[in-house]
């Protein structure tokens, strides 16, 4: 499985997640010139705009902590450029989800971690 397929497996996995957790999921991988959103979905009162980060382990850092200053502020700008196009009365929330796999995001032995307002 190459770097690609796994990050669409992490992703896939994310969704199963926040699916079980009460989120309906809007959209997936949504992209614009500005960047890309990996999940949006909404629960309650919230739209939440969510990075998937998936890593072996958290050896060198959590995986949250692989969302850079500058990556957050793309995901907000993007955030932005949507709700535009997407006019909601929803509250915008931006979360990161940690997955991991240490071998194969197939198996059983993954582990997901929801940090819900990531950015604040």
């Amino acid at each position: 499985m190459d770097a690609r397929q796994r990050g669409k497996a992490g992703e896939q996995e994310a969704c199963v997640f926040l699916r079980r957790a009460g989120y309906r999921i809007v959209e997936t991988n949504y992209f614009c010139k500005m960047g890309e959103i990996d999940i949006v979905a909404e629960k309650g009162d919230y739209i939440v705009f969510a990075e998937v980060k998936l890593r072996k382990s958290d050896r060198f850092g959590t995986a949250g902590e692989f969302v850079s200053l500058s990556k957050q502020r793309k995901i907000i700008s993007t955030a932005m450029l949507y709700l535009s196009q997407h006019p909601t009365e929803k509250q915008p929330r931006f979360d990161v989800i940690e997955i991991y796999a240490p071998e194969d995001v197939s198996r059983s032995n993954i582990s997901i971690n929801h940090i819900e307002n990531a950015f604040e």
